[in-house]
């Protein structure tokens, strides 16, 4: 199928959403990349950009998933067995954005948070087991301009605690917020307004703060929290400091006091920044934009153009440990992050998956 999520694996088996067609499906394979079962999760995204776009999330023997339409549904993992469904911009008066809803489902151990968008809640709790509400936050609506109503992101919110709360921290459609995990109050705000209204980066966790960014608007920023005066008081919030790195899509990793993405619009490739203070460290035009992911000293960076390549995130430059061509990305529309699970590498373009052995080898 047509997409651009990624698989995730889970319990011995590997489930990942593909656009066949008018519909959005969600595949169940083993292993060996034999397919144990298929089912629909609504319509697929037959505009601009077309293919899947979130990625399924697993939790207690049962997977969540919202399609680019905003169907939240629940599913037995063993079976693919739909257990309940909520058509969530319909309920909660929400309107879709440009480019389809893209958000993976946030769960926890007792509720599916999920971003309405809408007239009647900005935020959602949804009970795991049976999809019924357990809150609901206010709406927003943007604080300059027209006062329009805030719709929900491209990404999902983190999950965090900080000075004895549970926090959600996400970005609607020009604004980053923060909300108690518990109860859905919104603690703080902080407009980010963008040219094509695309906040698409997961806020990326930095100790008590967390980093954000976007082409085409404010620089990337770390807003680091504040602990409350009082004990049921709103968390607050301060701008740390500012770069120029702008990522998009793809995500942002922090490792080791480091924050490693990539430029959007420019031809700047990717950087390694200084967490602390957002200096740059180093960067690579060369390199073209992507998405990465880290695991034993390394950065596995599958670029927008289709190749992959394998990074050292040393102290002055990225050096270039190895690449290939995954795939002839001629829109630049590889776009599904690297994952990767007990010595396999699984790279995702469009309707091929492929699975790759990167354990260290072994000498005789």
């Amino acid at each position: 199928g047509r997409g651009f999520s990624s698989p995730i694996i889970a319990g011995g088996r590997l489930y990942l959403t593909g656009d066949f067609g008018e519909e959005l499906r969600i595949l169940a394979f083993d292993l060996q990349g034999k397919q144990l079962w298929r089912v629909t999760n609504g319509a697929s995204w037959l505009n601009q950009y077309q293919g899947s776009r979130a990625s399924v999330t697993y939790s207690a023997g049962r997977i969540y998933h919202e399609n680019a339409h905003g169907r939240v549904a629940c599913f037995d993992a063993a079976s693919g067995k739909e257990q309940w469904a909520v058509e969530l911009l319909k309920r909660f008066r929400g309107e879709n954005i440009t480019w389809g809803l893209a958000e993976c489902l946030l769960v926890d151990e007792r509720a599916v948070y999920a971003s309405a968008g809408g007239r009647d809640a900005l935020l959602v709790a949804l009970d795991k087991k049976t999809g019924d509400l357990l809150w609901r936050s206010e709406p927003m609506f943007d604080t300059e301009g027209d006062a329009s109503l805030e719709n929900a992101g491209y990404a999902p919110p983190i999950l965090v605690r900080f000075a004895g709360r549970r926090l959600l921290i996400g970005c609607s459609l020009r604004h980053l917020f923060c909300a108690d995990a518990d109860t859905g109050k919104i603690q703080w705000t902080r407009r980010r307004p963008t040219s094509y209204s695309v906040l698409a980066l997961t806020p990326v966790l930095v100790g008590d703060a967390v980093f954000v960014a976007a082409p085409f608007g404010l620089p990337g920023r770390l807003y680091r929290l504040v602990a409350p005066p009082q004990r049921d008081g709103p968390v607050g919030v301060e701008e740390s400091w500012s770069t120029d790195l702008d990522t998009c899509q793809g995500g942002v990793v922090h490792v080791d006091g480091r924050l490693f993405g990539a430029f959007y619009p420019r031809p700047k490739g990717w950087a390694a920044l200084d967490a602390a203070t957002g200096r740059t460290l180093y960067e690579a035009p060369e390199l073209v934009k992507g998405a990465a992911t880290y695991a034993d000293n390394r950065l596995y960076a599958l670029s927008v153009d289709g190749w992959m390549q394998l990074l050292h995130p040393a102290a002055t430059q990225f050096e270039v440990k190895g690449r290939f061509q995954l795939a002839h990305a001629r829109d630049r529309d590889a776009w599904a992050h690297p994952v990767i699970l007990d010595g396999r590498l699984y790279l995702r373009y469009h309707d091929t998956l492929y699975c790759y052995d990167i354990r260290r080898a072994r000498t005789p």
